[in-house]
């Protein structure tokens, strides 16, 4: 008996204590070929397009999402950790990982704002150059993440990047991953600023890109491409970029005659950049069980969070490995013909 009081003892005490963690959980799923609901409560398609022309679709093409729960606000407590650690969907992460030291939540908000703008304006470029049309890029700042960010005082919000260690810019990847092969060395960077040219040079410093351990200057990029017509992707309470090759394959749907994805439940997850490179994402275990229990049986998930798939898959789901919009399409050819068998996937 006094085993079990010192543990409710215990327990009561550490409900209480603060911690320096948060829990990821998976969020809602959305259908790019579908609709959702707008800020006044209308549904409304998720992708409208004007000026081109456009056939009814199939299925679903999901996208999905991750929860978080806490903030530097109000932390969960020990014993919602517990039970978190103990959930296979739900992942414990450090405080600072999510919410860097610096950042407001509502900082991080606005980026995660215009992190999205950019990943539906990269997969609309995706989408259409793979269709054959033409888009040109400006890559362009959007703003700061704090104000005592590397590059703060140096660069500056609406400033036009034109180049990186004397290397044309033309997409947003290119920068970072010009930074990351630097490996924290200066960076010379090239811009137009109010018609006028310049260069700084910024040393970028250890933090967090869609929660990966990374490179960073402390700059949000947004590019500006000229479509040859009108793409409109509605969704609101959902930032961050990791949507943007479920966008792409909902546009090239929408686009194309025949149901892309064979009529299937079919969701996934990835950044995407104009030339169709699909990057890798945070959240990827919570991303499947959610995808898992919005009824999807196929899930196309970036290559390079393979090692966070292997032995995370959840029953029922089958999970295909794409580096590319070009790998992303020939999975929904294989699952839409019932020949899978040749389609890559995450191994050990």
């Amino acid at each position: 008996m006094w085993a079990i009081v010192v543990a409710v003892a215990v327990l009561v005490v550490l409900t209480f204590l603060p911690t320096a963690y948060v829990i990821q959980r998976p969020g809602p799923v959305y259908d790019t070929i579908g609709t959702a609901e707008s800020a006044d409560g209308e549904e409304m398609p998720l992708i409208e397009i004007d000026g081109a022309e456009t056939y009814p679709t199939e299925g679903t093409l999901d996208l999905t999402t991750v929860q978080v729960v806490g903030n530097r606000e109000r932390t969960p407590s020990w014993f919602e950790l517990a039970v978190a650690w103990l959930d296979p969907a739900r992942a414990v992460v450090p405080l600072d990982a999510v919410f860097p030291q610096g950042v407001t939540t509502e900082q991080r908000e606005e980026q995660n704002a215009v992190l999205m703008v950019d990943s539906q304006a990269e997969a609309t470029a995706a989408a259409l150059s793979e269709l054959g049309h033409d888009v040109g890029a400006v890559v362009e700042v959007a703003g700061l993440a704090s104000d005592d960010a590397p590059a703060a005082g140096l660069i500056e919000p609406g400033d036009r990047i034109l180049a990186a260690n004397g290397t044309a810019i033309t997409e947003a990847t290119q920068l970072r991953e010009l930074i990351q092969e630097g490996g924290g060395a200066p960076v010379e960077i090239e811009y137009e600023r109010d018609g006028e040219r310049g260069s700084v040079e910024v040393t970028p410093e250890d933090g967090q890109i869609a929660g990966e351990q990374a490179w960073i200057i402390g700059i949000t990029l947004t590019t500006a491409f000229d479509f040859p017509f009108d793409v409109k992707i509605q969704l609101d309470n959902v930032g961050g970029p990791s949507a943007g090759m479920m966008f792409a394959l909902g546009i090239v749907d929408v686009l194309t005659p025949g149901a892309l994805n064979g009529g299937e439940q079919i969701a996934g997850t990835g950044t995407i950049a104009a030339d169709g490179t699909v990057g890798p994402i945070g959240g990827i275990r919570q991303k499947l069980y959610g995808a898992r229990d919005a009824g999807a049986e196929w899930f196309l998930a970036p290559a390079a969070n393979c090692n966070e798939v292997v032995g995370h898959v959840p029953d029922g789901l089958h999970v295909f490995s794409v580096a590319t919009l070009d790998d992303s399409l020939k999975a929904l050819e294989g699952i839409s013909s019932g020949d899978t068998a040749d389609l890559p996937t995450c191994s050990g």
